[in-house]
């Protein structure tokens, strides 16, 4: 019998997608979710002279075709929720019309702006007042940026929406700002939990363009009558979800009551795990975690890792250059090649901007004294161990900060899909991984809207409803001396930043 029908879209910083999940009750099997994918789009960097913008309208028309196709295929959601990447924004004008597409995260407008603004207020002081590792992206330095170069957007902005948030006042005309994603701005006071208009004002952002933030859950209002017009739908109700996509993947992980540690893994990594209240200890400072908020009242403790993001380049730079290369084939060469040949630290800023990733890869090595990758699967297979070892490192990290001891690992995300990173994963912490599911940031969308509706109690049982509804791999570790000498060589590699 089915009881509900949400719609999720996830938007993600390589592409997009709308997916319908119906809650039904299956005899014998109790609650279950079935979720089915309706609409997939691209969604791609655009370059503009030295800048580099998201296509925000384009992303727009591609929700409506969403919603479209939705109906089409003879569905009619109750609700709908957006969630996306956090720290990027759009500004609107007194009339409500967008100031230009927003900056990309990976813009280089915020070159040298950490190390000024940390010189300015202070890295501890900065950490207090924010609970944030310092990243060039977040939405603190793109800020400053637009306050150093006198901006006249922000002159003429009387309201800034993050991504999320700026797609739903498209769809209702309604602008709102939703918690978890203010959270990632590094202007959000983590104690008080509301803007932190004082250390806007030390660093001269106007705190006139931020809105009081709506709570994972809270209603925003149906689709705007233009929208239902223009697409002959009914005015669907959108939801507050916990719009910002790690908090929606953390929400979906099928984890028991008991504390447990997570990985969110795609483009960007994300290791933590789940508190009651923000973590701003001096070795937090020091190890550079981020205090970001949830869905149920909870904040997550977690590190940020550069992630699949640097597989991602090789492959588009392979295929550039005429390579016929996919994912399968790449990783049955990695799986071919040598075990721990070279290793590189994931984290180094160099692998953050795009173009050249295989030379930087081979650069790094050299410059290193290892022995340089050559082959393709030998450079993703270096890629994928450093990644793994790097997630040992943040866990042991993590325990000690937190005083919790963990069994394993729940991963979810995309990077479930690539079965090598599961199991080397596995073996370079030593315990189990439990992988699945894999569009957790659209499954824990559309359980926030499930709770809204009152068919979850709380985040506890829409957990087991995920448990309930999607199965999982299970990876056990494979140790060997080989890997803990890796591992010291890598300790060695990353002691620059830890």
């Amino acid at each position: 019998m089915k009881l509900s029908t949400v719609l999720a879209f996830d938007l993600g910083a390589s592409s997009g997608r709308a997916l319908i999940g119906e809650m039904i009750a299956v005899e014998g099997e109790g609650l279950k979710l079935e979720v089915k994918e309706i609409h997939r789009f691209p969604n791609q960097a655009i370059h503009v002279g030295n800048h580099i913008h998201w296509d925000i309208l384009r992303l727009f028309q591609e929700v409506k075709t969403g919603i479209l196709k939705t109906y089409q295929e003879g569905y009619r959601a109750n609700t709908l929720g957006i969630d996306s990447w956090g720290v990027d924004f759009g500004l609107l004008d007194e009339s409500g019309e967008l100031l230009g597409n927003p900056y990309h995260y990976r813009d280089q407008q915020t070159n040298g702006l950490v190390e000024e603004l940390a010189e300015f207020i202070g890295v501890e002081e900065l950490y207090l007042q924010s609970g944030l590792q310092n990243m060039p992206f977040n939405t603190i330095y793109q800020l400053f940026a637009m306050v150093k170069t006198g901006s006249p957007k922000l002159d003429a902005g009387r309201d800034l929406l993050m991504i999320p948030d700026l797609i739903a006042y498209m769809l209702t005309g309604r602008k709102t700002c939703e918690y978890t994603t203010a959270t990632t701005t590094q202007l959000f006071h983590p104690v008080l939990k509301t803007w932190n208009k004082s250390l806007m004002e030390t660093v001269g952002i106007p705190s006139r363009i931020f809105i009081e933030p709506f709570m994972p859950g809270d209603r925003i209002g149906p689709l705007a009558p233009e929208v239902c017009e223009e697409l002959s739908v009914d005015p669907i109700n959108v939801i507050a979800v916990a719009t910002h996509d790690t908090a929606s993947a953390i929400a979906a992980v099928p984890a028991g009551e008991d504390p447990f540690a997570y990985l969110v893994c795609g483009t960007w990594s994300l290791l933590g795990t789940e508190l009651s209240e923000p973590l701003l200890s001096p070795q937090t400072i020091k190890w550079a975690y981020s205090n970001e908020g949830g869905a149920g009242n909870t904040f997550q403790l977690l590190k940020n890792i550069m992630g699949l993001w640097i597989v991602q380049e090789c492959k588009r730079e392979w295929e550039e250059r005429g390579g016929t290369s996919d994912y399968p084939g790449l990783m049955r060469q990695a799986r071919a090649a040598p075990a721990f040949q070279a290793l590189i630290d994931p984290d180094d800023s160099q692998f953050y901007t795009p173009h050249g990733m295989v030379d930087k890869i081979r650069s790094y090595c050299r410059k290193t004294w290892q022995k340089e990758p050559v082959t393709e699967g030998e450079i993703i297979r270096c890629v994928l161990e450093s990644l793994s070892l790097r997630y040992r490192h943040t866990l042991e990290q993590l325990e000690k900060l937190t005083g919790r001891s963990f069994s394993g690992l729940h991963l979810v995300g995309g990077g479930v899909q690539n079965g090598l990173l599961c199991q080397l994963t596995a073996n370079a912490i030593g315990r189990q991984v439990w992988a699945g599911p894999v569009e957790a940031s659209a499954i824990g969308n559309m359980l926030v809207q499930l709770i809204a509706s009152g068919l979850c109690r709380d985040l506890n049982e829409a957990r087991f409803l995920v448990k309930n509804s999607f199965p999982l791999m299970v990876y056990e570790a494979q140790g060997d001396l080989l890997q803990e000498e890796a591992y010291e060589r890598f300790k060695k590699l990353i002691q620059k930043i830890d």
